[in-house]
C-alpha cells in the first residue's frame, strides 16, 4: 500500500473510502476536493468532504478513521502524514433543493473513489455563486467546465429549479465558452 504521506488528495479520498466501505460506511466526495480532481488541480482544495450518504453514527466513522491513523480536531480529521483534512458532512447528498443525480467513481491504487459527477460539481459550485455571491464558486465551475463534458442543459434545468434561471443566462456563455 502507498504511503499516505505519497498520497495524491484522490487517492487519500479513495482509501478513506475503501477502508470504511469495508465496514458499512457508504459516503461520497463532493465540495472543493471534487473542483480539484475535475480541473486537474488548477484549483486546489485542502479538505475532502465526504458526505455521510446513510447518516452512520458519527462514532463508526470516528473509531475506522482512528485505526487507520488519523485524529480528531474540530470538524476534520488530520493525519500527521499529509496536509489534507477530512470531513464528514451529514447527508442528504443534496445540491440545492435536489438529490445529487450521479455518483462516478475513479479507480486509484488505493481504492475506488465515489464522487459526484463533473455536472453536479458544477451545480453545487453555482449553487454557492446563487446563494451566496461567493465569486470564487463561479470561477471553480468555470474550471470544471474548461476540463470536462458538461450538461449544461442540466445546468440550466436546475438553475431554474432553483429560481436562479436570470442569474445562469448571465453566465451561461462564460460557462460554455471554457466548455
Amino acid at each position: 500500500m502507498k504511503p499516505i504521506k505519497d498520497m495524491s488528495q484522490g487517492e487519500l479520498g479513495a482509501f478513506v473510502q475503501t477502508h470504511l466501505r469495508n465496514i458499512g460506511i457508504d459516503l461520497v466526495l463532493s465540495g472543493g476536493a471534487s473542483v480539484s480532481i475535475y480541473s486537474t488541480e488548477k484549483y486546489v482544495s485542502r479538505d475532502l468532504d465526504l458526505v455521510n450518504i446513510y447518516s452512520v453514527s458519527f462514532g463508526k466513522i470516528k473509531n475506522s478513521m482512528i485505526e487507520i491513523g488519523f485524529i480528531e480536531e474540530g470538524r476534520y480529521f488530520k493525519h500527521p502524514d499529509t496536509l489534507f483534512l477530512v470531513e464528514f458532512p451529514p447527508g442528504p447528498l443534496t445540491i440545492g433543493e435536489e438529490p445529487v443525480n450521479r455518483i462516478d467513481e475513479i479507480e486509484f491504487s488505493t481504492g475506488i473513489l465515489k464522487i459526484i459527477s463533473p455536472t453536479d460539481s458544477v451545480k453545487d459550485r453555482l449553487s454557492a455563486y446563487y446563494h451566496w455571491g461567493d465569486n470564487q464558486c463561479l470561477v471553480q465551475a468555470t474550471l470544471i467546465c474548461m476540463e470536462n463534458d458538461i450538461d449544461l442543459d442540466e445546468v440550466r434545468r436546475w438553475s431554474a429549479a432553483e429560481g436562479k434561471l436570470d442569474e445562469f443566462s448571465k453566465i451561461h456563455s462564460k460557462l460554455s465558452d471554457n466548455g
